[in-house]
């Protein structure tokens, strides 16, 4: 009612109405495929940690009798850049297939091995052409040989956090006194 007796309030109200229009069609909705691409950037640029869950891709070789680190090759042994995982590092491989899903060691490299890349040994030829190249997802356990730098397990986690939730014994004011140490009697040696 106030604005239809006014031609200026009209122009006020509908340039109003214009720009709050053109702020809303110029808003990024948060959309699935948006957070997918953030998603997927993010985890492009991380580095690898003990702990982590990275896209790679995947292939299989066959041929070779010792490793880079000086292991004869056999099942179980994965290749990848020492950049990324060093030699020694164990990885869990998901989405390659029930058949090549598992626990592997890096124990090799190679020079087509660059990158997010990783190349896992396999004993039959055939086997490997089969797999081919394929996207998959590797969980890093354990990053070069260092045991500290795993990744700790369920059990590690609920024994430690038992441990900051227990009160802290108090130390006894006073050592308790020690004995004094009887002599033995002595042993008379037959001549």
């Amino acid at each position: 009612m106030l604005i239809s007796r006014s031609t200026g309030r009209k122009i006020v109200a509908t340039g109003i109405a214009a720009v709050g229009f053109a702020f809303l069609y110029e808003v990024t909705t948060l959309d699935s495929r948006y957070a997918a691409r953030l998603a997927e950037r993010r985890e492009a640029a991380a580095t690898p940690a003990a702990g982590t869950r990275l896209r790679f891709t995947a292939t299989a070789y066959c041929k070779g009798t010792t490793t880079a680190s000086g292991v004869n090759v056999r099942t179980g042994i994965a290749a990848a850049d020492p950049d990324l995982l060093p030699v020694g590092s164990v990885i869990q491989v998901d989405k390659l297939g029930e058949r090549y899903n598992g626990i592997y060691t890096v124990m090799d490299t190679g020079p087509k091995v660059q990158g997010r890349h990783i190349d896992i040994y396999m004993w039959s030829c055939h086997d490997a052409l089969a797999l081919g190249r394929r996207a998959m997802h590797v969980t890093v356990l354990r990053l070069g040989w260092n045991p500290r730098a795993s990744s700790p397990g369920l059990v590690e986690r609920l024994f430690w956090q038992r441990e900051t939730q227990q009160p802290a014994v108090p130390a006894s004011p006073l050592p308790l006194p020690a004995r004094p140490l009887a002599e033995p009697a002595a042993i008379p040696i037959p001549k």
